[in-house]
């Protein structure tokens, strides 16, 4: 007898681990295949979690019914608030984790889970009938069938490391390749590339001189990432970890110099490397050729635990063969003797360009057959792991024959990474930034939970108690800000100088006693009110028809002001004929957009299709 399961889940790491969880927790019959059991949800390179518009996504997760923010949490050992001295919209939230603490973590709840079975095996082939999934085939030849198939294969698909000369199969150190999978695919249709990826050294903590580098503490008190960690549900005492201290350091010109000396022996620049790599991770030989008038390059030494006797080098991924890495590593002040457990390598890996998926990240090709995570061409935890919620949403609500979840661009930076996957695709790693979001004023991660609990509850995933909590804190901020209006004390608020703690010491009494996430979420709304309006105006300007607006073929996009190396770049590349040809290009952000668009006018080349002076 077949075994049948409502979904099948191929892969378990951040998004199907994010995946499996959300189909079982909506009380779908979940079955979860992973190649080892114990590498479930494991950190396969940074041990952190959150970051610039990636703390966001954890955010917008968690609003949802995710599992990553609380795991964060629970492994936390060195919590930071970047841009702290920026704008709200983009400050976030990063946790560096202790690396093993983290996967123990999101395996026993997954192990725990009801409805969720995990088995290991390796899957060699999607089966598909009549246009629709039936199921998938074990290597062993077993078949076992499911109504929804989810496919979060990671970096493993034909996957291939290189470390200098050598190469070997396996998409992790220590683990194997799935090599059935892409022809499998292939066979149904579906086309697929090749993108790479690489991480860095370890180094042996013990080896490396701390009092000679500047230490980096966390924050005190920290901040959470998840709102039942904020609000003790689940019990437990925050943090739970003991912190650690980072540290940084930085290359030299003798680092680049070896570097340079030694390219012939680098994969990559060898033509080895055939998949295209992270423009915004790249590895630390690519940013010596591509940066050549930097004298040097930051780096963050990240201890992987408390305990554990290995450190993270952020910022050094590299390929280069290991005499070469134990050699350049010695030349940064702090590592003179540093000595190194594990060598940095890149892994090449098949994706399949998400142009072939649906907004519910199902395939267009198959009724049923959803992709998640580095599949679809993205890079980093967070974007994997909220396509992997996303994904198992909409899988389970097909199978429930409920209507599917679709967020808009201006409810989450998560719908904009999504949008941006299926409607633009991709040429190289996709990495979400706050300035691809036209509405990321609106989009804080202190607001992730008045914007998408909701959602998250009508899906099952989201308990009543949070959900009350939630609308409680909305109506609070609400009819604060109303007071506050009403009273004409918001027009004071919004001068730069003042801060709600102010006013509130100023009219002491009478003043009501709010809770602090709601005093940060009032201050936040009334001083940037006019700003949100402006751009929310912006962004409703710029959904109209740009293709009327022609841009001349010898525009030479290097003079204008403001525009980064890489939009240059991507603007040269495809030529856009029109501005909206440009609007369109992957990776182009709203930012860039804009800036073309003033240059484009100061140059006399203003243009129809609904264009106006105002609209820059």
């Amino acid at each position: 007898m077949m075994l049948r399961y409502d979904v099948i889940v191929v892969g378990l790491g951040h998004a199907g681990c994010e995946a499996a969880l959300a189909c079982a927790r909506m009380g779908l019959s979940t079955l979860g295949l992973t190649l080892k059991r114990d590498r479930a949800a494991v950190m396969s390179c940074n041990p952190a979690v959150g970051g610039t518009a990636k703390g966001h996504l954890v955010r917008e997760l968690d609003a949802l019914g995710g599992e990553m923010g609380r795991a964060a949490d629970l492994a936390g050992t060195h919590f930071k608030t970047l841009n702290a001295s920026k704008g709200p919209a983009v400050q976030a939230t990063r946790v560096l984790c202790d690396r093993d603490a983290y996967a123990r973590i999101m395996q026993s709840v997954l192990w725990a889970q009801p409805h969720l079975t995990v088995h290991e095996a390796e899957v060699s082939a999607v089966v598909a009938e009549g246009g629709r999934v039936a199921g998938v085939v074990l290597g062993d030849g077993t078949q076992v069938a499911a109504s929804a198939v989810l496919l979060t294969t990671g970096t493993f698909l034909q996957a291939l490391m290189h470390l200098g000369e050598k190469k070997e199969v396996g998409g992790r150190l220590g683990d194997e390749a799935a090599q059935g999978m892409s022809q499998s695919l292939r066979s149904l249709g579906f086309t697929l590339g090749r993108f790479k990826t690489g991480t860095p050294a370890r180094l042996l903590r013990d080896s490396i001189d701390w009092a000679a580098l500047a230490p980096q503490p966390g924050d005190f008190p920290p901040r959470p990432l998840s709102l039942r960690t904020k609000w003790g549900l689940g019990g437990g005492a925050f943090p739970c970890q003991p912190a650690v201290t980072c540290a940084l350091t930085y290359t030299t010109a003798e680092t680049h110099r070896i570097l340079r000396d030694n390219l012939h022996r680098s994969p990559l620049f060898q033509g080895e490397i055939v998949g295209r790599g992270p423009r915004y991770c790249p590895s630390l030989e690519d940013k010596v050729v591509r940066f050549s008038a930097r004298e040097r390059h930051l780096v963050f030494l990240e201890p992987e635990g408390p305990d554990s006797p290995l450190v993270y080098p952020a910022g050094l991924s590299t390929s280069m063969p290991a005499e070469v890495q134990l050699d350049f590593l010695r030349t940064l002040p702090g590592l003179e003797r540093v000595e190194v457990a594990r060598y940095g390598y890149a892994v090449e890996y098949d994706y399949a360009p998400p142009t072939q998926l649906k907004e519910t990240l199902e395939t267009k090709r198959v009724e049923g057959l959803y992709f998640a995570g580095q599949l679809n061409g993205t890079s980093g935890y967070e974007e994997a792991a909220f396509q992997g919620l996303y994904a198992g949403i909409n899988a389970g609500l097909q199978v429930r024959g409920e209507p599917p979840l679709v967020l808009g661009r201006d409810e989450a930076h998560g719908a904009v990474l999504v949008d941006e996957l299926v409607t633009k695709g991709v040429d190289e790693p996709f990495r979400m930034f706050t300035s691809r979001s036209e509405h990321r004023l609106k989009l804080r991660e202190g607001n992730a939970d008045l914007r998408l609990a909701r959602h998250g509850a009508r899906v099952g995933l989201v308990s009543r108690e949070v959900l009350e909590r939630v609308e409680a804190r909305g109506r609070a901020v609400a009819e604060e800000v109303t007071r506050l209006k009403r009273t004409g004390l918001a027009a004071r608020l919004k001068r730069p100088e003042v801060t709600y703690a102010a006013l509130a010491a100023e009219k002491a009494e009478g003043w009501p006693s709010l809770p602090e996430d709601v005093v940060e979420e009032v201050e936040v709304e009334v001083k940037y009110e006019g700003y949100i309006v402006m751009a929310e105006r912006a962004a409703a300007r710029e959904a109209e028809a740009w293709d009327g607006w022609r841009i001349p073929g010898d525009f030479t996009y290097g003079t204008v002001r403001g525009l980064s190396a890489e939009a240059v770049e991507k603007l040269e590349k495809h030529r856009p004929a029109t501005v909206g040809q440009a609007r369109r290009i992957p990776g182009l952000t709203p930012a860039a957009f804009s800036l073309l668009l003033v240059a484009l006018k100061r140059g006399g080349l203003g243009g129809g299709g609904g264009a106006r002076e105002s609209d820059s």
